[in-house]
This record gives structure tokens, sequence and C-alpha cells, in this order.
């Protein structure tokens, strides 16, 4: 994944904290602290949340500061049905510019998916889902598109999708996206992932249906989940050279 500037290597970061949950909805975000777990000054982080602001991740809230938004009641089912038609697109675009080494690299990131469920590590699963979700996006080559997948993605309720037994079927649909890509069959994987992306909704509303309507706790209403410990390897992924 290039990035251009420390900032965006920061959004980056803070985009799957927020979606793998390492951050619960409503909590707090202070820079400082940011700055001193990334090894980076105030200003990346700073620039960083402004971006992250304007896309939704996180929301100013008077006497607060910034903290991230709880999911809009009533919205999920209308950023489901625009994920489905804006991932369709992404992915198909991406399939037909794809190389043998970005698929190796999605061979890759699937691996680190399946081992750390086996770990029992949620946060750092959810955050390596993500990071093959917009690997896979990104060749497309198609940034504004993109932009509004990462802006859709910060309203959708993923938490609510883990339940019972998902994170093996997650597995297995990925697999399949995996296996048709290898086997030449394009637009058999493009299905694949479309049918991956309902196949959450559907088990969310089926488990968790005030949550798919954006109205249950940790959705719509104020999450009671514990922060996660945040990623250990995102200081890595820093240049060192760049962090001043």
């Amino acid at each position: 994944m290039a990035f251009r500037t420390k900032q965006d290597q920061v959004a980056e970061i803070l985009r799957e904290r927020i979606i793998a949950g390492t951050y619960p909805r409503g909590t707090k975000l202070k820079q400082s602290q940011i700055a001193e777990e990334l090894g980076v000054s105030i200003t990346p982080v700073r620039e960083a949340l402004h971006t992250l602001e304007a896309e939704g991740y996180v929301a100013g809230v008077s006497h607060k500061g910034l903290v991230v938004p709880e999911v809009v009641p009533g919205a999920a089912q209308e950023v489901f049905e625009l994920r489905v038609l804006l991932e369709r697109e992404l992915t198909a675009r991406a399939i037909a510019l794809m190389t043998p080494q970005n698929l190796a690299e999605l061979r890759e990131s699937q691996a680190r998916i399946v081992s750390l469920t086996r770990k029992g590590d949620p946060p750092a699963m959810r955050a390596e889902n993500y990071r093959f979700h917009f690997r896979l996006y990104e060749l497309a080559n198609r940034p504004q598109t993109l932009q509004f997948v990462r802006v859709l993605w910060a309203k959708y309720p993923f938490i609510g999708q883990e339940y019972a037994g998902r994170r093996k079927k997650q597995i297995a649909e990925h697999e399949r996206f995996l296996s048709l890509l290898e086997a030449g069959d394009k637009e058999g994987a493009v299905q694949a992932l479309v049918e991956h992306i309902e196949s959450g909704w559907s088990g969310l509303k089926a488990a968790h249906p005030a949550e798919a309507e954006g109205a249950a706790t940790g959705a719509g209403g104020k999450s009671s989940r514990r922060a996660a410990r945040p990623d250990p390897d995102a200081q890595k992924r820093l240049p060192a050279a760049k962090r001043a």
C-alpha cells in the first residue's frame, strides 16, 4: 500500500483501529496519546484526524473534542446497498488490472487473517480484513470511488457482524474469492466478493436486527465495549526516517 505523506500513513492506521474496534464508538481520541503510540509528532496526527473527520471516521463534539461517532440510526441499509454497488465496481476493475504479485499479496493477507483468527485476536483480525479489502480496491486505480468506499466503511456497523460462526465463514468466503481468481474466473470472483458483503449483512440482520437498523448498543446506540489493545506493529509500518 503506497502512501504519499506521513499524514496518509497515520490516517490509514487510525481507520484500521476504528474499523477493528480498537477505538470503540464514543471513544475520545487524544492527539498526544496517538502520536506517542505511533512514534510521530503531533502534526501528522492532527492532519490525519482532520482527514478522518471529513470522511466521518471521527467527529467533533462540544466540550469533548474528537470522538469516534456512533453509527447513524436507520442508515445501515443504505450504506450496505452503496457498498455493494461501489465495491463491485472496484473489484471488477481491480481484477482486470491485477498482477500475479498482487494476487500473492492478497494470499499473504488471507493467511494472516487465518492465523489471527486461530490466535483469538479479533481486533487484529478485523484490521487485517480491512487491509485485505482495501489492498484489493486500490488496484482499481479509481481514487474517487475508493474514497467514497472509505466513507461508507466509517458508517457501517462491522462489529455487529460478529455473530457465532461469522469468522470461519468470512475466511471461507475470502478463500472462494481467491480460488476463483487463481482459476481465472474473473466474473465469478467479482460475484463471490459481492456475495461476501451480502453474507455479512444478512448475518447481521438475522443475529442483531436492531443493530442492522442502527439502533442497538454498539451500532446506533452507545458502545459498551472496552477499547482493545492498539496494534503493536503500527509504529513499525511508519518509516523510521519519517517519524519525527
